[in-house]
């Protein structure tokens, strides 16, 4: 009777906090807004748009790729679970960089077309070149889904354990993208801390074009290319993903089997 009481008011808190959790996360005491979105990745069952994905590496290849590096090899667009490119397409982009290698026989470095085994060239030599030209290094992209993430106060974030709510990182990086509120000025922003940002706008409308007809939009490009780099953070999201359901699966026939063991075993045992 008592763990029946204790249970429904558990039950009756958390529900009266999820009830609660829009209007706090709406408040100010917790910095910007940053609403959470709707990704095809979420959840147990989540999977990628490997169309999106497709259309996001476009955008970071047309207009992050000038400023940012990204630490992954190329091969990994054609391995399974990811934009679906064929092993023949890696290949023709692959030799379109070009990447310094050796050294050779005559002790020298060279430059030489890209193979699908190489990691994606970075657009400067090293941080301190980046900085000199941009005032600013810009951070690797290959990892920034999961190196960003905001607070989501309380009690959001006691609840997003038991909703499996993980896109903080794609969430905050897109609501970034979509934060330059000022035309007279490129660098403010509405998310980022302090509001000045090292890099002005990136996106508006028509910079990329779509070839599969979908909107021309500067938050259509930030929706995909968020996309993108939550795949580049975490390639094998849909292996991790099938596996944890049935490494579930299996936690629940073994529990049954054993309760069942167990009745069978005492059920003529006097207590």
């Amino acid at each position: 009777m008592v763990l029946t009481k204790t249970l429904r008011l558990a039950a009756a808190f958390v529900g009266a906090l999820a009830i609660s959790a829009p209007a706090l996360a709406a408040g100010d005491s917790h910095g910007p807004t940053i609403e959470r979105q709707d990704w095809t990745f979420a959840g147990l069952f989540g999977q990628f748009d490997k169309a999106q994905l497709q259309r996001g590496f476009r955008v970071y290849k047309e207009v992050c790729a000038a400023c940012h590096s990204m630490n992954i090899a190329m091969r990994t667009l054609s391995q399974p679970g990811g934009p679906g490119f064929t092993d023949d397409q890696v290949k023709t982009l692959a030799a379109e960089y070009k990447v310094k290698d050796g050294p050779n026989d005559a002790g020298d470095m060279f430059e030489r077309p890209g193979r699908p085994s190489d990691k994606f060239p970075p657009p400067f030599a090293n941080k301190n070149a980046a900085a000199a030209a941009l005032g600013v290094a810009p951070p690797d992209l290959g990892l920034i889904a999961k190196a960003r993430t905001y607070s989501r106060g309380f009690p959001l974030f006691l609840l997003d354990p038991i909703l499996t709510y993980q896109e903080h990182g794609p969430d905050y990086i897109y609501a970034l993208l979509n934060g330059y509120s000022k035309d007279d000025d490129p660098n403010w922003n509405d998310v980022f801390p302090g509001n000045k940002i090292g890099m002005a706008k990136p996106l508006s409308d028509g910079v990329v074009e779509y070839t599969d007809g979908t909107p021309n939009t500067a938050k259509q490009y930030a929706k995909d290319v968020t996309a993108f780099l939550m795949w580049t953070a975490e390639p094998t999201l849909e292996a991790r993903k099938a596996m944890g359901l049935k490494v579930i699966l299996f936690l629940i026939l073994f529990a049954s089997l054993l309760y069942f063991a167990k009745k069978r075993i005492w059920e003529n045992v006097a207590h």
